[in-house]
Formats: C-alpha cells, sequence, structure tokens
C-alpha cells in the first residue's frame, strides 16, 4: 500500500498516472476526489486502487472496501489523505511525502512502515541514487 501526502495540487494524482503508465495501464487516469475511488485494471490480473479521501471525515463504509483491497495480494492499493483511515491501515505501508520545490518541481521522500514496505523502498533506492528515504 501507498500512502500518498502533500497538500492540494501537490502532485499525488499525477504520480498515480505515472504508476499506473508504469504498470502497462494505457488508459486515463483521473483523480477520484469526487468518486472517491477509482479501479484501474492491468494485465495479469493485477488492479490499481485509487483512493482519495479529501471529501471525508471518517472512512466509514469506504474503509471496508479498503480493507477488502488491502487483503488482496492481486491490488495495488494508492490512498491520497490517508490520515483520514489512519486507524484501518496496515502497518508495512510506503509513504510517499510530496514537497514542493523552489523550482516548481516536487522533493519525494518515501517512508517504509515495515519489511516487505523497506524492500521496496530499498529497490527504488538502487535504482534512484538520490532518494531521499526514512525507515
Amino acid at each position: 500500500m501507498l500512502e500518498l501526502v502533500s497538500d492540494l495540487g501537490g502532485g499525488k494524482t499525477t504520480f498515480v498516472q505515472g504508476l499506473a503508465r508504469g504498470l502497462g495501464y494505457m488508459g486515463p487516469v483521473t483523480s477520484p476526489t469526487f468518486a472517491l475511488s477509482q479501479v484501474y485494471r492491468i494485465n495479469a490480473g493485477l488492479e490499481l486502487h485509487h483512493y482519495d479521501l479529501y471529501r471525508l471525515a471518517a472512512a466509514g463504509v469506504l474503509g471496508d472496501e479498503l480493507a477488502e483491497d488491502l487483503q488482496d495480494p492481486h491490488v495495488i492499493t494508492v490512498i491520497e489523505w490517508p490520515d483520514v483511515a489512519e486507524s484501518g491501515l496496515p502497518a508495512d505501508h510506503v509513504r510517499i511525502e510530496f514537497t514542493p520545490t523552489a523550482d516548481n518541481t516536487r522533493s519525494l521522500r518515501f517512508i517504509s512502515g515495515g519489511q516487505r514496505s523497506e524492500q521496496l523502498v530499498s529497490a527504488l533506492r538502487g535504482r534512484w541514487s538520490n532518494l531521499e528515504v526514512s525507515a
């Protein structure tokens, strides 16, 4: 599971668009701000589930859907504004914090929360030497 954290307009949905393309999804990828979630079917039975909890005070029924997704090994779950559902999220996840830079780009900080997420972050660190990572 990936948690995406930034201010409004911070690049979270743009990141998901790039992730979906990297996974081979060629259709449109849009912000789920009003729909609350979007599902993108990749190949080989893999799905990318994109949640945006910005408009919610609590996860409510959507929390049940999210809990099911987190148990499915064929689902990659990405959550914008994850603090709304924090109590129901697994400790082993990757948190990505987006910070605006002076040149109007974004700095990304990857924070791992457990063994599996640390393996993913370590693999990313091996590909990008300037990746800022916290454990």
